[in-house]
C-alpha cells in the first residue's frame, strides 16, 4: 500500500466505519469527475502525552492499514478508473483534516449523523469540516445499516444572492455526474412577490439552457429547507449548500433529539472556500 501527497486530490477521511466506506464510493465519482486522483487518509488520534512518542502502538497501526485495504477495496468494486493513494496520519483528527482539505479538490467523510452522541464521541468532525475547511466538504449520510441513497433528487436552494452561482453549477454538475434529477427551491419571500418570481424563473431558466441534459424540478417553500425536506425522506440523495450556511449542515445530517424534528435521509455537500 503506497502512500503519496496527491495535491488537488479528492481525499477521504477513512475511520474503518461503513460509513466512510460509502463516502470512498461517492468520492471515487467525484475523482472521475475532476480527473484527480482519491487520496484515502486514516488519522491514528493523538493525545497531548503522546504528541513526543516515536509512534503508533500495533494495533492502532494494524487498524489503520486494515481500514484503508477495506476502503481500497470498496472503490475497486466500483469499477471506476481512479488511482487511489493511501496515507495514515497521527494528529488530532480534525486539525489533520482540515491540514488536509487546503491541498484538496473536495474533502468527503461518512457520517451516521451529527448530534449530542456524535459530538461527544466523535468530536463531530463533519460538522467541524463543514465550517472550517478551506475547500467544498461532502457529508456522507448513511442511516443505520442502510447506505446513502443512489437514487433520488440533487437539492439546492435558488436565491438572488452573490455566491448563488457557484452554488448552481455545482448542483448541477453533481446531477449530472449522478445522473439526477434537479429539485431547485426557492425558499422564503424574494419581496415584491412578483418580482421575486420573475427573478426566481429568470435565473432557473438560465441553468436550465446551460445544462439541457439534466432533468429540473422546482417548488416554492416558506419554510425553512430542513423543515421542507421532511416531506422528501428517502426522496433526496444530496443536497449543495453554500458555506454561509455551513451551520446548518448538522440539521441536514444530525439525528433528530425529539421525534417531530425528524430529519431528511441525505447528504450534503458544503461549498467552502476554493470551489474550483
Amino acid at each position: 500500500m503506497t502512500s503519496a501527497d496527491s495535491p488537488r486530490a479528492i481525499v477521504v477521511g477513512i475511520d474503518g466505519s461503513d460509513a466512510a466506506l460509502d463516502a470512498a464510493r461517492w468520492a471515487a465519482k467525484e475523482a472521475v469527475h475532476h480527473d484527480v486522483p482519491l487520496r484515502l487518509v486514516h488519522v491514528i488520534p493523538i493525545t497531548d502525552e503522546q504528541v513526543n512518542s516515536t509512534g503508533a502502538c500495533p494495533a492502532e497501526a494494524d487498524y489503520a492499514e486494515s481500514s484503508l485495504r477495506a476502503a481500497c477495496l470498496a472503490v475497486e468494486w466500483t469499477g471506476l478508473p481512479v488511482k487511489i493513494d493511501t496515507a495514515v496520519l497521527r494528529d488530532d483528527v480534525d486539525a489533520a483534516l482540515i491540514d488536509e482539505s487546503k491541498s484538496a479538490t473536495i474533502i468527503c467523510v461518512g457520517s451516521v449523523g451529527i448530534g449530542r452522541v456524535a459530538n461527544m464521541l466523535l468530536g463531530s468532525t463533519a460538522a467541524i469540516l463543514a465550517e472550517y475547511a478551506h475547500c467544498p466538504v461532502a457529508i456522507i449520510r448513511r442511516t443505520g445499516d442502510r447506505p446513502p441513497p443512489e437514487s433520488g433528487f440533487v437539492t439546492v436552494v435558488v436565491e438572488d444572492e452573490p455566491g448563488n452561482d457557484e452554488v448552481m453549477r455545482w448542483a448541477m454538475d453533481e446531477a449530472r455526474v449522478r445522473r439526477a434529477p434537479v429539485l431547485a427551491l426557492r425558499v422564503g419571500r424574494w419581496a415584491p412577490r412578483k418580482a421575486g418570481d420573475e427573478r426566481f424563473y429568470r435565473r432557473l431558466d438560465g441553468w436550465l439552457r446551460r445544462y439541457p441534459d439534466v432533468e429540473v424540478e422546482f417548488a416554492t417553500t416558506r419554510l425553512h429547507l430542513a423543515r421542507y425536506l421532511q416531506g422528501y425522506i428517502g426522496a433526496v440523495q444530496l443536497v449543495v449548500i453554500g458555506g454561509e450556511y455551513a451551520n446548518r449542515a448538522a440539521q441536514l445530517v444530525g439525528p433528530h433529539s425529539l421525534p417531530i424534528l425528524a430529519h431528511a435521509d441525505c447528504s450534503v455537500l458544503v461549498l467552502r472556500g476554493r470551489c474550483q
